[in-house]
């Protein structure tokens, strides 16, 4: 096993075109979970945009039924002293099926002079935003969808390639090659039974006998079972492994690693593996949904990942020398499709003012 080079470490390429929503105000609309945060704030970095969040926690009946029903009038949506007080921003980025009544009633307030933008299908149709993303794998389609294969972040090629001047010292005292193992948990559709602990184990096993060192890093849905089989497992390499305490060396461990193994079940810690450029192998617990069988395949088709059992059955675990993709840069692409569109408008508008 040979580290691989990247194109991702040449940096953002794009970072020297001019950005037209770059220093405009955006309001990033979440219920304030991680994954929705990650991906409204990856767009709006991609923008270059001056952004404020604006979390959303409706309650009784206006959080059970949501997307469909309206902002409870409790809320005073849009009245001075409240969280969406004028003046309103030039884009809206809202995401999460308790964000979408907010963004349906904030378009209709702010008017065709405010952008909105929702993150994710909003199962109420395509009138609810100007623009909306959906990952290729979801089956929305429409005049105003667009679609890339990963969900957006902040891991862009000059953010990762900023992160590898320096590697830090805990992370160069490993011998290369480095094996980032980014470790999810049990979700609406993965399980993860003993004997899927057990695969886990021996995948990473069979790693830990190519001569490798790893980079290890929980998320909050990781089992304590899980985290000790990948311990033990990789006993026999050196190793660094975080432990929950201080800050997540996650970043760095993106930038740094040559090889990364993630677990199926998080759309993003996949995506975000897959912006690095390095090969990412795919470790699938038991479970699973046809929704996310069609994300994993088009990654594999796009030649980003590989199954790590797969490759454990057919003694090809450590042979990556020839494995090289575009680094997947999914919140430039859909900060393009918004710029364009914006512009767009715009102009048809005249121009002039706030008309974002």
């Amino acid at each position: 096993m040979n580290p691989t080079d990247s194109a991702s470490d040449d940096g953002d390429q794009s970072a020297n075109r001019p950005r037209p929503l770059a220093g405009r105000s955006a309001w990033l609309v979440t219920d304030g979970k991680i994954g929705m945060d990650v991906q409204v704030r990856g767009v709006a970095d991609a923008l270059g945009m001056a952004s404020e969040v604006k979390y959303v926690a409706p309650q009784g009946p206006w959080r059970a039924l949501a997307p469909y029903v309206t902002v409870s009038p409790g809320e005073r949506l849009c009245l001075p002293g409240t969280l969406f007080a004028p003046p309103f921003p030039d884009v809206i980025l809202s995401t999460g099926r308790l964000s979408i009544p907010y963004a349906r009633a904030l378009r209709r307030k702010a008017g065709i002079g405010t952008y909105c933008v929702v993150l994710q299908d909003p199962r109420t149709g395509l009138g609810i935003a100007d623009l909306i993303w959906v990952p290729e794998h979801d089956r929305r389609r429409g005049s105003n969808v667009v679609t890339t294969l990963t969900a957006p972040h902040s891991y862009s090629p000059g953010r990762l390639a900023a992160l590898r001047r320096t590697m830090p010292p805990a992370i160069a005292a490993l011998p290369a090659p480095r094996v980032a193992v980014v470790l999810g948990g049990p979700s609406g559709v993965y399980r993860y039974p003993e004997s899927s602990i057990a695969d886990l184990a021996r995948g990473l096993k069979a790693l830990a006998d190519t001569g490798v060192s790893f980079l290890v890093t929980p998320s909050r849905r990781t089992p304590a079972a899980v985290l000790a089989a990948a311990r033990a497992a990789i006993a026999s390499r050196p190793s660094l492994v975080w432990d929950g305490a201080g800050a997540n060396p996650y970043p760095d461990f993106l930038a740094h690693a040559d090889l990364l193994v993630v677990t199926a079940d998080s759309v993003n810690m996949t995506g975000e593996a897959c912006a690095t450029g390095r090969p990412v192998y795919v470790f699938e617990p038991a479970g699973g949904s046809a929704k996310f069988q069609r994300f994993h395949a088009n990654l594999r088709h796009a030649g980003a990942t590989r199954l790590l059992m797969d490759a454990v059955a057919a003694g090809t675990v450590g042979r990556i020398a020839d494995w090289r993709y575009a680094p997947l840069d999914s919140a430039q692409t859909i900060a393009e499709a918004i710029e364009q569109r914006w512009l767009r408008r715009r102009q048809m508008l005249g121009g002039a003012g706030h008309v974002s």
